[in-house]
């Protein structure tokens, strides 16, 4: 029996593949949100810990609960010995903390002995789960000392995740306010939506693979600079601008030339993006002169883009602020998109156990375009 093909548009865009009660963006509307809760309402009131509990178990946990959760996930930061000592062998390829990463993440399924989602209950996949969550902060910041020639500091228990992360990352305890800025742009980047990194989990996950394979196949769709090596290249952006009286002629050469304004448009988000409006006013909280050219280029870009392209709403995506916030915070550039998978890792993971209780694996179709077959093969 031959089975029916289904046209859709090119990369799936509007094409629902299944159903979630993860979280959804309301792109016409500029919302977004995790379970039940505002996304950005999440972010500006509660914990990295607490909206991780949430993507787990679906609430939001009471005192009790936060603080065991807490416990667990802090226990969960150390290394397995294998993977420490691989470490400065993926360090020294140069290929940056998310490309060692990949690596980094199949070492790590293999010296936890993690097996397929399909072999496993549901409590032991979020076991899983959450012991990979924990240590990707632990292993991107090694990465990335090592490669500053510099040694892995090891994981404080006493410290938040966000703080422990740029405690990790620099060696000294961080300025609170570092501290919490960089925690509102970690829950802000838990979820969102059926991204390419996201459906990448789930479409593994669909074949029962180990939690490991999901993530390493979700951090190498988030390798790519369409998806999430954007914020590094929105401060290359204000770099190249320099002051705002450049901002119309310098993005009018861009345009015309075919090239894209990285930070600006997003491909669901038909308004401003609720995430760049968050993190605009934590940037504005800090001042300064960084802050004020990006306030000024953000609104003459805008002008410029709808000039040029009338009827396209072409704002400021999660990008542009996210890189100027941690920028304020002292992460360096090559860590802005590392720092990103360690949220998302969150999310891919809620997405992960959702998926492998489905039990159905993904397969779609391809329309074949090539030559007419069949043709003899021939002869030499």
């Amino acid at each position: 029996m031959t089975t029916a093909h289904t046209d859709v548009p090119r990369g799936l865009a509007g094409v629902v593949v299944t159903d979630t009660a993860i979280g959804d963006v309301r792109g016409n509307e500029g919302f977004y949100h995790y379970r039940q809760y505002s996304a950005v309402d999440l972010a500006r009131q509660r914990s990295f810990e607490d909206v991780w509990y949430l993507m787990v178990h679906g609430h939001l946990p009471d005192a009790d609960h936060a603080a065991a959760f807490t416990r667990r996930t802090a226990a969960a930061r150390e290394l397995p010995p294998p993977v420490r000592e691989v470490l400065p062998a993926l360090a020294a390829t140069g290929g940056g903390p998310l490309a060692g990463l990949r690596s980094a993440l199949s070492v790590t399924g293999a010296a936890l002995g993690l097996r397929p989602v399909y072999d496993l209950s549901p409590q032991e996949r979020a076991e899983d789960a959450l012991r990979l969550c924990a240590v990707v902060p632990t292993l991107l910041t090694a990465l990335h000392r090592l490669q500053q020639g510099l040694g892995p500091v090891e994981p404080r228990g006493d410290l938040s995740h966000a703080a422990n992360y740029l405690y990790m990352l620099t060696g000294r305890e961080p300025d609170p306010r570092h501290a919490r800025a960089v925690e509102s742009y970690l829950v802000s980047t838990v979820d969102h939506g059926f991204n390419a990194s996201t459906f990448t989990a789930r479409v593994i996950a669909s074949t029962g693979a180990d939690l490991a394979a999901c993530l390493t196949g979700a951090v190498g769709a988030l390798s790519g600079p369409l998806h999430g090596g954007a914020p590094s290249r929105a401060l290359d952006t204000l770099d190249a601008i320099g002051d705002p009286s450049r901002a119309d002629a310098w993005v009018r050469e861009q345009v015309l030339a075919g090239g894209r304004i990285m930070g600006f448009g997003h491909p669901v988000y038909r308004t401003e993006d609720p995430r760049s409006r968050m993190l605009r006013e934590i940037a504005q909280e800090f001042g300064g002169d960084l802050v004020d050219l990006a306030v000024a280029v953000e609104q003459r870009v805008e002008a410029v883009l709808a000039e040029l392209k009338p009827g396209r709403a072409l704002h400021t995506n999660v990008e542009f602020y996210a890189g100027v916030v941690m920028e304020l915070c002292g992460l360096p550039r090559e860590m802005f998109t590392p720092t990103f998978a360690t949220a998302r890792v969150v999310g891919w993971s809620a997405n992960i156990l959702e998926q492998a209780q489905d039990g159905k694996i993904i397969r779609p179709a391809a329309r074949y375009t090539g030559p007419t077959p069949p043709q003899p093969v021939p002869v030499r």
